[in-house]
């Protein structure tokens, strides 16, 4: 298969930038589906399907069970996987399509099937998409940083770039999608229509195929040696359940699930939340792209500077920072948001806090799990890189079941606005707690985690001195 990389083989090689921008870009394919399915579909559900949001919440949260099984299978099919294009970008290449046509069908309810056939139908589709397609996409794209390279260094750079793309993702759907929703509309006074979701959701799968095969032909895996396990065995060979053992006696792969968990139920909460915000108390649903796009944009921005930030204080104290800022942020907008300016600088903070924090995360999964084979012998890149994905995609789905079943019980009901009447004031109110303070605890946990409790770099360091390993 053609390939476009850096001819090294080296494991512990620094790469090119076009070898770091080939994996890059395809984040920012798959995480445009990310968005929209993190910003849109429960308003698609509710107020173009019209179906019940605590019914769908009930439908998402029950889906998890599967995401989370799904994770830990694709993670051991990724751990045991052996072909000429390596363990991870074999399966982008499979995966590409049936993840685009997926997609499209998720966001296409047909209008003539009765109410309970819909929801099967979402039910069906929404586990197709989240955990089967997605968890084959995530999974091995992020196994990619623990086999581009062995590299501490590469691999903080790795997380970094991919974040940066990953962002890029969603600055161009907050820009542009609203804009195609209603290019397609088949109404003047709505956006929120099937016709405005089909045209819109077909051109963003297409370019998404586009950006992952450009990783797939422009990436090389090089990381290929199989260090024993504890019993004996090549890593390739260790049991699930081993695997899954040495990782939750890995104490900071396990503060990682949890903070991917936390951080991605959070910006579930403001991503849904800015769409309800600016329907319900904006009023306008053309205000959702300052709203995404000033936390975006900063996010954007600032992973420029993280690696620099990284170089000089750690990956630690980067993802420590941001998470205070996110605090801060969350709880300014909360306390003082009151004017357009105000918003816009508390969502800046946001945005410079998820970067910093976003840009160090897969790095320290990376070495979280190195952290864990030097100690225990167990080489579980997969299923450590599957146990991220699926705190994740826990994350955002438990935050979209909990905001369904928050919002259901405020009263909110998608048909009175077809109707012309106004939804209860209990909806504002509840829009308001998830946007701002359910995320500022949340955020706060975190900061608090790492800052008395995780000690990886030191810890690593010492890991490879023992064993005379170099970073």
């Amino acid at each position: 298969m053609a390939n476009m990389s850096s001819n090294s083989n080296n494991p512990n090689v620094k790469l090119g930038w076009g070898e770091r921008i080939g994996y890059g870009v395809g984040a920012t394919g798959w995480n445009m589906i990310n968005g929209i399915i993190g910003s849109f579909l429960t308003v698609y559900f509710t107020n173009v399907a019209l179906l019940d949001a605590g019914i769908i919440a009930t439908l998402i949260a029950v889906s998890k069970v599967f995401d989370g099984i799904s994770d830990l299978i694709v993670g051991n099919i990724v751990d045991r996987t052996h072909s000429k294009m390596g363990k991870a970008r074999t399966w982008l290449l499979r995966i590409v399509i049936p993840f685009a046509v997926a997609t499209f069908m998720l966001f296409w309810v047909p209008s003539s099937f009765p109410a309970a056939v819909k929801y099967v139908y979402v039910f069906l589709m929404y586990n197709i998409v989240n955990a089967v397609c997605l968890t084959f996409m995530q999974v091995p794209y992020y196994s990619f940083i623990s086999l581009m390279s062995s590299n501490g260094e590469e691999r903080g750079m790795l997380g970094n770039v991919q974040q940066i793309f990953q962002t890029l993702g969603n600055i161009l759907i907050n820009t542009f999608f609203v804009t195609l929703l209603a290019r397609f509309s088949s109404s003047i006074e709505t956006e929120n229509t099937q016709a405005g979701y089909t045209g819109a959701i077909a051109c963003v799968v297409i370019l998404m195929v586009i950006l992952v095969l450009i990783t797939v032909f422009t990436t090389k895996e090089r990381v290929h040696d199989a260090p024993k396990s504890d019993k004996g065995a090549p890593a390739d060979e260790v049991k699930p359940l081993v695997a899954i053992k040495a990782l939750l006696s890995n104490k900071y792969w396990v503060i990682m699930f949890f903070a991917m968990l936390c951080i991605f139920f959070v910006i579930i909460f403001y991503s849904i939340g800015g769409v309800y915000y600016s329907l319900y108390i904006f009023k306008d649903m053309g205000q959702y792209s300052w709203m995404a796009n000033s936390i975006s944009i900063a996010q954007f921005a600032i992973m420029f500077a993280t690696p620099f930030f990284m170089a000089k204080f750690g990956k630690r104290w980067i993802y420590c920072a941001g998470m205070g800022l996110l605090t801060i942020g969350f709880m300014g907008f909360g306390l003082f948001g009151t004017s357009k300016a105000v918003m816009i600088v508390c969502n800046v903070l946001k945005g410079c806090g998820l970067g910093m924090s976003g840009g160090m995360a897969m790095g320290l999964v990376a070495d979280a799990i190195t952290y864990g084979q030097l100690k225990t012998g167990v080489n579980a890149v997969g299923m450590g890189n599957a146990g991220t994905s699926a705190a994740q995609k826990l994350g955002l789905g438990l935050g979209t079941a909990v905001f369904g079943w928050v919002m259901s019980g405020a009263g909110f009901k998608g048909e009175y606005d077809i109707q012309g009447i106004p939804q209860p004031a209990a909806v504002e109110t509840a829009i308001r707690f998830m946007y701002n303070w359910i995320p500022m605890i949340m955020c706060a946990i975190i900061f608090v985690i790492f800052l008395v409790s995780f000690n990886l770099d030191r810890d690593l360091a010492k890991l490879r001195a023992e064993k005379g390993i170099s970073a």
